[in-house]
Formats: structure tokens, sequence, C-alpha cells
């Protein structure tokens, strides 16, 4: 009689999961080299491609870098700063604050925001937390990280996360390759041996869809995926302008000391005392220059050509500032065009009013993710989904640079028009204080109203009037 022994699903991937592991990493392995171009344009690292006209030989190896793709992705992060959750109905935060705080979320953010508007996407994963710590939420590279995306349903079906080995608790060693597949049902962990997959454990969370979100930039209908502010436009602006960068150093190197020259000149002049002749660099840094007459005693003629102007090369540059000024939606003086007239401070709120509108299109996408990552962490705690009618709100500071005295002044209006109570939440948001310092105000507050209620009542006591029977002895009498 022959026995079959089952396979273990713990110990290995089923063929329906080997499958679906391979067609992600060969999408995370398609999408890699366009990441990484990104990454060389964000970090000023880029191959800048020239005509091979105007550059000579000698100078291939010279590299200009010119940085305003970061400063446009920079730019418009600066004015993406998470501040805090809440519940919408007024509930108290406390339980989302300690999420918050256990996961570093607010600082993780601005990563997580940088890394979505340079690459176009970014990921967040949600996990049960060791023991009684809380859920765990991590912002994940699409470097590393990628997932198949149901269009109809908006949630992904399932999603890869590829990188070495990084699990201490697994006991990996730093070579090792893991790769973390998330399923709807539960979330495999897989190490990499002789060329298959380990499993090395397997957490079963029956969430009925995978813990993985995206934080998607630019998105449209039909590329849900999303797209980098570095775009091609971008690219072509920033590899014209390093050439022209490259084509000034260039004529540095020819032109910057203006050529001479000398006619009638005799050969000794080009001679050391020895007899020796003089290198072109020793003719030319020469201090004096003693020419001797000729036969007929006439004195060489000495001249210099005119030195290179460098000016028309800055006014392209000046030119490609301008385009890029409009692709990157930042004022031009952030990219170092200047012009004779400096912008006044009126003109300058105006220049950034589309940088402000694109931070609050990218505030209100991101909110989103957010929000559901938020859920799926109260989730993995309570082991049941928050309700619906029950909404988290993201708290963000205003992506505008408004003045303190602007925006004190526009609350101080609606109070007085009775549109807002004076002791609200409300008018100290308008009023730019963050969270912290809007708790703070309603502790001293509170702190204020029992002291005031306290004096009330102490001076009630001494004014009160005495009670028959309870003076002393000669009032009863």
């Amino acid at each position: 009689m022959t026995l079959s022994i089952p396979e273990l699903p713990l110990l290995t991937l089923s063929d329906d999961e080997v499958q679906l592991l391979t067609a992600l990493r060969s999408d995370l392995l398609n999408q890699r080299f366009k990441l990484e171009l990104l990454d060389a344009y964000f970090n000023g690292e880029q191959i800048v491609r020239d005509l091979g006209i105007s550059i000579p030989p000698q100078l291939k190896g010279l590299h200009t870098v010119i940085g305003w793709p970061r400063i446009g992705v920079e730019a418009l992060e600066q004015r993406l700063d998470l501040e805090a959750f809440r519940w919408a109905d007024g509930s108290d935060p406390a339980g989302l604050e300690e999420i918050a705080e256990a996961n570093d979320w607010f600082d993780e953010a601005s990563l997580a925001h940088l890394d979505a508007l340079t690459y176009g996407r970014e990921y967040v994963v949600a996990g049960s937390g060791e023991g009684d710590d809380p859920p765990l939420v991590t912002f994940e590279s699409p470097l590393d990280m990628t997932l198949f995306w149901d269009a109809r349903l908006r949630m992904a079906t399932s999603a890869l996360r590829e990188c070495q080995g990084d699990r201490l608790d697994f006991g990996l060693a730093p070579e090792d390759r893991l790769a973390t597949l998330y399923l709807p049902d539960q979330t495999v962990f897989a190490v990499e041996v002789d060329g298959g997959w380990e499993v090395i454990d397997r957490d079963i969370h029956n969430l009925g869809m995978p813990p993985v979100l995206r934080m998607a930039n630019r998105q449209r209908t039909a590329d849900r995926v999303g797209k980098s502010e570095i775009t091609p436009e971008v690219m072509s602006i920033t590899d014209a302008a390093c050439r022209r960068l490259m084509g000034i150093e260039v004529q540095a190197e020819f032109f910057g000391a203006p050529q001479r020259y000398i006619l009638g000149a005799s050969e000794s002049a080009f001679q050391d005392a020895e007899g020796n002749a003089k290198s072109a660099w020793e003719t030319y840094i020469g201090r004096v220059l003693a020419l001797e007459r000729d036969e007929d005693g006439e004195v060489p003629t000495v001249g210099a050509f005119a030195a290179h102007d460098p000016s028309g090369m800055t006014k392209i540059i000046d030119l490609y500032a301008r385009i890029m000024s409009s692709q990157l939606s930042v004022p031009p003086h952030m990219l170092g065009y200047t012009s004779d007239n400096p912008a006044s401070a009126d003109a300058i709120r105006s220049a950034e009013g589309a940088l402000v509108k694109k931070a609050e299109r990218r505030i209100r996408r991101f909110a989103a993710t957010h929000r559901d990552a938020m859920r799926l962490a109260l989730w993995f705690r309570d082991g049941e989904p928050p309700p619906k009618e029950q909404r988290i709100e993201c708290v963000w500071r205003n992506p505008a640079t408004p003045t303190i005295a602007a925006q004190t002044d526009a609350a101080v209006k609606m109070v007085q028009a009775g549109i807002l109570p004076a002791d609200g939440d409300v008018v100290l948001e308008m009023a730019g204080l963050s969270e912290d310092q809007r708790r703070r105000v309603a502790a001293e507050r509170r702190r204020a109203q029992g002291s005031a209620l306290l004096s009330r009542l102490t001076q009630q006591d001494q004014q009160a009037p005495t009670q028959p029977g309870t003076g002393d002895g000669e009032e009863n009498l």
C-alpha cells in the first residue's frame, strides 16, 4: 500500500502562489529601470547625452549637475505636512494618536510623500504588532514593492515586497533574499533558497483583502499607478541646461585666458637665457615681455584677442529656468532666475498660486490613503473594521504661506460675525496653531475656568451672612 504525504502549506508555496509571486516579481523588475532613472534625476546623477560636437573627447568625463527636479519635488513636498488624525464626530482620538505615535507616522509620512512625488507612487502596509503593541504601519518604496490592482473595487488583489534579509526575528542573513507575498487572507514570508522559495512564516489574518494600499500621484482613470512630478519635459529641460553648463565649463578651459598674438618678433623672444625654447604657458604668464627691434628698427606688434563672454549661455539658462518654472509650478526665483527688478511680496505670492493649488490636490489624494491605512490599523487592533459612518479626518497644515497676522485677522472676523464661537477649536486652527498648540490652549482654558470657578466660590463663602445660632455666645444672647 502506497501512502501519499500531502504538502504542508506552512513550508512550501502552492502552485498558484508560485505563479502569482513570479508575475509580481516580473512586474517589479520591469518597473525598476524607470524608477531608478527618476531617482537619478532627483539626485542629479543622470547621464547627460551630448551631440559630440562642442565637447572635445578629453572632457568627456566632465559632469555638470543642475538640481531643478529635486527643487521642484521638494518645494511641493514641503507643503504637505500631516499633523494629526481625529474622528469627524469629535470623539476622543486617543486610540488614533497611539497608533500614529507608535509608528512615527507623521515623520514617515513626509518620506512617503517625497517618494510618491518622485516615483509616482508609494505603498503603505499594515500588520499586527508584536504582542500587545499597537498595529504596525510601514511605508514601502516602489523600488521594493508592487501590487496588482482591481480598478472596479479600487483595492489591491495581491502584492509583493522583495528585499534583502532585514528580518532578524526570522534568523535571516543580510545576503538572504526575502519575499513577502500579501494575499487577501494571509501574508506569506518566503526566503530564496537554491533558486526556489522556502516559506518561513504565514500570518493568517482573513481580512478579505491584502493589507496594502497605494499612494499614487497624478492618477488618471486609465492609469491608476500614478506618474512622477519629474516628467519627460522636466528631464529634457534639465539635460539641456546641463549641456549649457558644460559648454560654459569647456569654453572656460579654452577661452578663460585671452589669447595673445605677437607680430614681427624674433625667435629669441621665445627662448630662455640658455637658448632653450620656452613652453607656451611660460611665454603666456611672463610678467615682462622683452622684445628686440628688428633690423629695420621696428618694434614687434603685441595684442590680445577679446576674451569669451559667457553671457549668451547664461541667457539661455535663464530661458530654461523660466520654462522649467512653468513645468514645476514654482516661482522662477526658486530655480535661480532673477531679474533687474525684484518681484514684490504680492507678486511672489501670486506666482506661488499654482504650487499651492497643486499641494491642495495632493493633500486630497494622499489624505484618502492615510485614512484607509489608519482604518486598516484599527482593523488589526480590534479584529473588526471600524463602522463606515465613523469617519476619520486627517489634519494638515495650510499649504499656502499666509502671514500670522492675516490668519488671525480672518479668524477674528469670523468670530465677530458670529459664524464661529470664540472659544472653539476651529478658531485656533484658522489662526494657524498646530495640533499640539491647540491642545495646550484647551488645557490652559480648563485651568483658567477652574481657577475662576474656585475664586467665585471663595468670594461667595466670604460674603454669605452668618446663620442664626452659629455665631458666638454674645450674639446668641
